[in-house]
């Protein structure tokens, strides 16, 4: 069975249309990059056992450090990347939601590579608010999909 993760995409009404919060992975292997190396707050989850949308707003938790805000989720549907892992994607709208501060989790890596030594490093390293056509170049190529979602569900359209 291929790989699920459940992603929780925070939506607000900018000037001109949908903007939608993503972060910045950190690492490393992410840390001078800025295309293609931002996602939808997310993590993997026992499809057979656990809500998909619990998982969601478990992970966004962890990957920022506070509580995922309340509102009404809308499923956006299941996104699968080119390796055949899934992304199950809800969106809820805030008024606003403030960037600062992020406080994630970890995971450990070896590093530099063959030292012998392991170092902590923050899953997010940042988080910002981006317009859906700014948000596109951006996010893994897997997740650019679900911008046009967004765009369909609330009534903006996305460039791209």
């Amino acid at each position: 069975m291929p790989v699920t993760s459940a992603g929780l995409l925070l939506v607000r009404r900018g000037p001109g249309g949908p903007e939608v919060f993503i972060a910045h992975m950190g690492g490393p292997f992410w840390a001078r990059k800025r295309e293609g190396a931002w996602s939808i707050p997310k993590g993997e989850f026992d499809v057979g056992g656990e809500d998909p949308l619990a998982a969601a707003r478990r992970e966004f938790a962890e990957e920022l450090g506070r509580p995922a805000p309340a509102g009404t989720a809308v499923d956006l549907g299941e996104f699968r990347y080119a390796s055949g892992k899934r992304l199950h994607v809800f969106a809820v709208e805030v008024p606003d939601f403030d960037a600062e501060p992020v406080t994630s989790n970890t995971f450990e890596l070896e590093w530099p590579p063959r030292s012998g030594r392991r170092q902590a490093f923050p899953e997010i390293d940042e988080a910002r608010w981006c317009a859906l056509d700014e948000a596109r170049p951006l996010l893994v190529a897997g997740q650019r999909p679900v911008l046009d979602a967004v765009a369909a569900h609330f009534g903006e359209q996305s460039g791209g």
